[in-house]
């Protein structure tokens, strides 16, 4: 998410593919923990999801940033892609590998817990409300990279560590955020799964979320530009 790479495609790409893994090992395997140690308190539950996702977050972040940008989300890499950062068939080869990846961590999770490799989850997040939540927090998250980035590119890892960890809690989506992610999601009935057919509406609004503050921090960009020359 910081400077050109110099590692050749291939690389990022096995980048991308395994640092998607990994997360998505690490939101479904701590909803599981959480789950099984909170007694039926859900609050427990997500918070114990939470703290993982944030901390792992920002630690993939660190290993793997330096290698592909350590997007790990197709609606990152799509807003690198519009700012003509990410060649577009570069972008297409990069949201191959994070969903990959993503059904790839989905299955690790079920195989640390003994689980069916598959569960089509039966978990509804669906609704105006959701879906509005589910913007709010796409939005958020690109708000995060692409302000650090211009001016802390040091502290992205932390600054998407905190967001996501802070958008758990204050979003009615949870804050998913991420295609591959929900992809993967969709595959687990356990505490951090999410019904198949509710699957679009996520991709949608995080889409909308993204491209919004894509063009948001583009026109902010252009205004500092003017004001410099003035």
């Amino acid at each position: 998410m910081t400077a050109p790479s110099p590692f050749d495609l291939k690389r990022r790409l096995f980048s991308e593919w395994l640092g998607t893994a990994l997360l998505v090992a690490v939101v479904i395997g701590s909803g599981i923990m959480g789950e099984n140690l909170a007694d039926g308190n859900e609050a427990i539950a997500l918070l114990g999801n939470t703290l993982a996702t944030g901390a792992a977050l920002v630690v993939l972040i660190l290993i793997f940033g330096p290698i592909s940008g350590a997007h790990f989300n197709p609606v990152v890499s799509l807003s690198f892609a519009l700012q003509f950062k990410l060649p577009w068939p570069e972008f297409l080869a990069y949201i191959i590998v994070q969903i990959i990846g993503g059904m790839i961590g989905a299955l690790l999770a079920h195989v640390m817990f003994s689980l069916p490799l598959i569960e089509a989850s039966t978990h509804a997040r669906t609704g105006v409300g959701v879906w509005t939540g589910e913007i709010i927090a796409s939005f958020g998250l690109l708000a995060t990279i692409l302000g650090c980035l211009r001016s802390r590119p040091d502290a992205i890892p932390y600054a998407v560590g905190l967001f996501i960890t802070a958008g758990y809690w204050f979003t009615s989506s949870t804050s998913f955020a991420n295609p591959a992610v929900t992809i993967a999601r969709s595959l687990t009935d356990t505490f951090s799964g999410i019904r198949p057919e509710d699957v679009g509406g996520f991709i949608v609004a995080q889409i909308i979320g993204a491209v919004l503050a894509t063009a948001v921090f583009h026109w902010l960009c252009d205004q500092n530009k003017l004001k410099r020359k003035d």
